[in-house]
């Protein structure tokens, strides 16, 4: 039974993706059709602009995470989808206006019908949005939350991992909450649908999902070391041994090339972009205290080198002590919140990418007192500093400012043993999903919550 309503949720989300694809693609042609009568005639340029859609449509769904029914929130899939539209409209659009300037119709190039395209895209956008919400709500109606176990080392890990959880209801439902080395682990494992295994010693780990394989229970684990090295590994046979084979990473001399050409043209573009942004920032900050614009602080790069990154001073300048931002920090300024609720005040750092300091997509630069203190703490942290620091990057998009060293490190070195230049390509995209959800990525550190093993426990059965 329970295998028979996953094929039917698989079929459901097949459907609904294949009908809200053709709503978008409707509505686009439909309405620009109206002028473009050419647009319903079977014909190679009808075909050249409807296939440009369909390709760019597709391509840009996978790079945001596309209709993600069942697996993310309706509000990030709306997000995700109303980019990845967007941006294929404003394309297309612009092939259908090249391609309406000939003898025929322009002359010369007009870009035809912008207050259409802005019709276009809202109609859409409330149609994803609709799509979304009643994804979400089919998807979760055929089944209830799956039953979950938690199990952990410590108060602390507990406390870093159930917020998570509990963040996604309609997906898990944490039944239990047990330690790793409890006598009675077993049974409750065989008690719950998924289990979730967080800060568990690595023989320990490594029994549990043994046993959650063999008996067919959906695992999610925490990253070490050596799964990041897994990840960079590939499978092999010497004769009829079966291996794992691990090749250490670095850059060829090609991709070296292509990335410094990449990051030249992205400072460059970005720079004549921001610049009115740029500009206003600077305006703004000069008149909430006639303090300085900029702010340099020292920063690591790769192999340890340490640089001086650009900032816009968002911290009151008798206050900037070099410390992390907590909840609630009164030596950010007015100004300061809202750069730094949108990142705003990184966009100097595109001076640091044209100078070499920095790369666009790389490891974050973290403080020198930071790395120090990091490094004590957990020694691989040191391993990030094997690529150039970047602008942005996979811990800078699906992170948050409180997003802690591990996390970050494991994402710094998943980008490192899986780099690629459209890796690359892909997270720049990725990059303005950051300003959809700044209010979350911009977090600060505050307190640790605590659970105990045996009073949540009791909480979760209640």
């Amino acid at each position: 039974m329970h295998g028979m309503i996953k094929k039917l949720k698989r079929t459901v989300v097949f459907v609904l993706k294949l009908a809200l694809f053709a709503s978008l693609f409707g509505i686009f042609f439909g309405i620009f059709g109206i002028n473009n009568p050419w647009l319903f005639n079977l014909s190679r340029t009808t075909g050249v602009t409807m296939v440009t859609f369909v390709v760019l449509g597709i391509a840009l769904m996978s790079v945001y995470g596309g209709y993600a029914v069942g697996t993310q929130k309706s509000r990030p899939i709306i997000h995700s989808m109303a980019l990845a539209t967007i941006i294929t409209d404003l394309v297309t659009h612009l092939q259908l206006s090249i391609m309406n300037t000939s003898q025929f119709n322009n002359d010369h190039f007009v870009y035809e019908t912008p207050h259409l395209l802005l019709l276009v895209m809202f109609l859409q956008v409330i149609v994803i949005i609709i799509f979304a919400y009643l994804g979400n709500f089919i998807y979760f109606s055929l089944e209830p939350p799956e039953k979950c176990c938690v199990v952990s080392s410590s108060r602390q890990s507990l406390g870093s991992i159930i917020p998570k959880i509990r963040r996604f209801p309609k997906q898990y439902e944490i039944d239990e909450i047990i330690r790793y080395d409890d006598p009675k682990i077993l049974d409750i494992i065989l008690r719950n649908d998924t289990v979730f295994l967080y800060d568990v010693p690595a023989k320990e780990r490594t029994d549990l999902i043994s046993f959650c394989y063999q008996t067919q229970k959906n695992i999610y684990y925490n990253f070490e070391t050596i799964d990041v090295v897994s990840q960079g590994a590939k499978y092999v046979t010497l004769d009829d041994k079966s291996m794992v084979m691990y090749i250490a990473k670095d850059l060829t001399m090609e991709q070296r090339i292509v990335k410094r050409l990449t990051d030249l043209a992205m400072a460059v573009i970005g720079l004549v972009l921001t610049s009115p942004i740029m500009l206003a920032c600077a305006i703004a900050i000069k008149l909430e205290d006639h303090g300085k614009v900029m702010y340099k602080q020292k920063r690591l790069t790769k192999y340890g080198r340490v640089f001086e990154v650009y900032k816009f001073r968002t911290m009151k300048e008798e206050n900037s002590i070099h410390k992390s931002v907590t909840a609630d920090d009164d030596r950010i300024t007015r100004v300061g919140r809202v750069l730094r609720k949108f990142r705003i005040d990184e966009l100097p750092q595109l001076i640091n990418i044209l100078k070499g300091d920095m790369t666009v997509v790389g490891p974050r630069p973290e403080m020198l007192e930071n790395v120090e203190k990091y490094t004590e703490e957990l020694p691989e942290f040191s391993y990030r500093l094997r690529m150039k620091a970047g602008l942005t990057g996979l811990a800078q998009i699906s992170g948050k400012y409180n997003t802690s060293p591990k996390d970050k490190l494991v994402m710094d070195l998943m980008y490192i043993e899986n780099y690629s230049i459209w890796q690359d390509f892909k997270l720049i995209f990725q990059t303005i999903t950051v300003f959809l959800k700044a209010s979350e990525s911009t977090e600060a550190f505050g307190k640790e919550e605590l659970y105990d093993f045996d009073e949540d426990r009791e909480r979760d059965r209640k």
